[in-house]
């Protein structure tokens, strides 16, 4: 080999995590199914559930937001899907990180769990960020002009003034999420079912006011730059593009998994939660959807403030108060949604090593992870105190859109594992199949399993790795197809249309190779239906997504992963806990031909005299 360091390399840092990992959990089994469902309706149904529709109905989709909606749930979905397979097989702390480590190979888990950190920490800030705004709206600006005069900070990038109520905030949240994880998912189940209510106070109030004309507006009476008036004065092309904005709605729900080490029983809670909470929280959006633009036509909405907007329009002031009570209720379980898990993946990361050991240090009273708890919040109190956070708001997004992608590609390839465990002797369809055998197999007949085999092999296991990463730049490909359509679909030429058909056949086909393949027979609680076609659309639209963020947006991310890069190649690669492992089985292994080395040399020496003994004996006797 001519350079066999590479190999070496290689291995570093494509090293596995054994998916039963023998080690214990410290953290206390305390949060039942209802926990874990609260905890990601919470999360994802933030003060979304106040702005979106009213937002995308007047700019995107008029009265056809309902089913913009509906297709980002649609899409939200099959991310849960995939999470909740992987909940399954994976109930330990961490979400995406683990289950890349498990699949993938430790280098590419900690890029993971990197990003998940940034986008927590950034989601975090964010949302308290929020609240404290609108805490001061509500106050006439009373704090901003207050700590503007006499702190200001005078420095471009920053806040004018460090928001001292913020970091507040963040500390006692950070302490309460420290006290334990029962105690304070009580917190965010109290108030998400405040906001729950709030909610369903708004549609049902609302249906006194709908009106039907409201969805059938003639083009005439619709003022100019607002479409064509009717149900979906945008088009189908509105409704698409009102989706991708939606989508934004439903992001949260994978805390869901970060905190499966704390669920009394993983397997079935965490399927259900996920599943559960995407489904109350797309009703939600399309009950508020639904009466908002029945309420006032579509162009007369407001995009920051609809429902307090619409409300006054009515004059129906309790209704508006009622309305910010909810918007509060819906930053803090946000908050709490998204800073719950933070300190978790941060546990999980030190635990393998890959982080700085002190922050997996657990407490002995509370079972949580009170350094990393308390650290984290102090990071993203400090970042909403003192950083103009609107430039970073798509950081959060790149990394969840990442971490979606990774666990779709990591559930395809686990479903077509190879089981190392079962001989490499195969029977299928009456004969004796090997690794071999199957590279003997035509290329074609190899790549479409014309053989039926029923039990993967590592060749097929291979097949789909590599079938996996060609759908990936399929896909990144087709993004670029899509512009035209996207910019002016009208001027479409027919070679446009012809490359988008090349590039969806290519797409289909790569499909149906990895479905061609034998599937692992390991049984789980759950397992995600249709493989690989729904984990493939989820992997479609997130990378497509990702990929529409603007280019700033490229240059922060890749900033930070340099950030995390010095971090690994500097501590995490010689202090992994896998690395630690690796070694000490080869120290042992060592020992051991060393003791077979011994013994084996002992016996010659204990042969050697006892030939030796009768020739002495002889000589003396002679």
């Amino acid at each position: 080999m001519p350079f066999p360091g590479f190999k070496s390399i290689y291995e570093t840092l494509s090293r596995k995590k054994p998916i039963e990992d023998s080690t214990e959990s410290k953290l206390a089994k305390v949060l039942s199914a209802f926990d874990l469902t609260t905890l990601g309706i919470g999360s994802t149904l933030g003060v979304g559930v106040y702005v979106l529709a009213g937002q995308v109905s007047k700019i995107y989709a008029g009265p056809a937001v309902i089913f913009s909606f509906l297709i980002a749930a649609i899409a939200s979905i099959f991310a849960g899907l995939c999470y909740a397979e992987f909940g399954a097989r994976v109930p330990r702390a961490g979400s995406a990180y683990v289950y890349s480590y498990v699949t993938i190979g430790e280098f590419v888990a900690f890029i993971i769990g990197w990003n998940l950190i940034l986008e927590y920490a950034i989601g975090s800030a964010s949302v308290v960020k929020g609240l404290s705004s609108y805490l001061d709206n509500l106050c006439d600006h009373a704090m901003e002009n207050f700590l503007g005069t006499h702190l200001p900070m005078n420095v471009e990038g920053l806040n004018h003034y460090p928001d001292i109520f913020a970091f507040g905030v963040t500390i006692i949240f950070a302490w309460a999420i420290a006290m334990g994880a029962k105690e304070s998912t009580r917190l965010n189940t109290a108030f998400t079912l405040l906001n729950l209510s709030v909610v369903l106070f708004v549609i049902i109030a609302g249906l006194f006011k709908v009106s039907t004309k409201n969805w059938a507006i003639p083009k005439e009476d619709v003022p100019a730059g607002y479409g064509e008036g009717g149900f979906a004065p945008y088009g189908f092309a509105g409704i698409i593009r009102g989706a991708a904005i939606c989508f934004y709605g439903f992001i949260g729900f994978d805390c869901i998994a970060t905190a499966g080490e704390e669920a009394k029983n993983p397997k079935k809670s965490i399927p259900f939660a996920v599943i559960t909470s995407l489904a109350m929280v797309f009703l939600a959006y399309f009950g508020i959807s639904t009466v908002l633009t029945m309420m006032l036509p579509y162009y007369e909405q407001d995009e920051s403030a609809p429902l307090v907007h619409v409300f006054s329009i009515y004059g129906w002031t309790a209704a508006k108060y009622v309305v910010s009570i909810g918007a509060i209720c819906a930053m803090c379980t946000s908050l709490m949604g998204s800073m719950f898990p933070l300190p978790r993946i941060v546990y999980a990361m030190a635990t393998d090593g890959l982080l700085f050991k002190f922050m997996a240090e657990i407490s002995s009273k509370h079972k949580t992870p009170l350094n990393s708890t308390l650290l984290t919040g102090f990071l993203t109190g400090a970042f909403a105190a003192i950083f103009n956070l609107k430039q970073l708001m798509n950081m959060m997004s790149i990394g969840t859109f990442l971490a979606y992608s990774m666990v779709a590609a990591c559930v395809l390839i686990l479903r077509y594992e190879c089981d190392d465990r079962r001989d490499s002797r195969h029977m299928s369809n009456g004969r004796v199949l090997t690794d071999q055998g199957d590279a003997d197999c035509g290329f074609l007949k190899m790549l479409f399993n014309s053989s039926k085999s029923i039990v993967p092999t590592k060749t097929t296991s291979r097949i789909v790795a590599v079938m996996i990463s060609l759908y990936v730049g399929q896909c990144i490909i087709l993004t670029q197809v899509l512009l035209p359509f996207e910019e002016d679909y009208v001027s479409v030429t027919a070679v446009d249309i012809t490359k988008l058909a090349l590039s969806l056949v290519f797409l289909i086909v790569t499909l149906f190779i990895i479905s061609r393949q034998p599937v692992s027979s390991s049984t789980l609680a759950f397992k995600v239906p249709f493989v690989p076609w729904l984990p493939g659309f989820s992997l479609l639209i997130n990378i497509y997504l990702m990929i529409k963020l603007d280019i700033m947006t490229w240059v922060r991310f890749s900033i930070w992963i340099v950030i995390g890069l010095m971090i690994f190649f500097g501590y995490s690669v010689r202090n992994s806990r896998m690395r630690h492992r690796e070694l000490k089985c080869l120290a042992e292994s060592e020992s051991r031909d060393r003791s077979e080395v011994d013994s084996v040399s002992s016996l010659h020496h204990d042969e050697r005299f006892s030939t030796q003994v009768p020739l002495m004996v002889m000589h003396t006797a002679s």
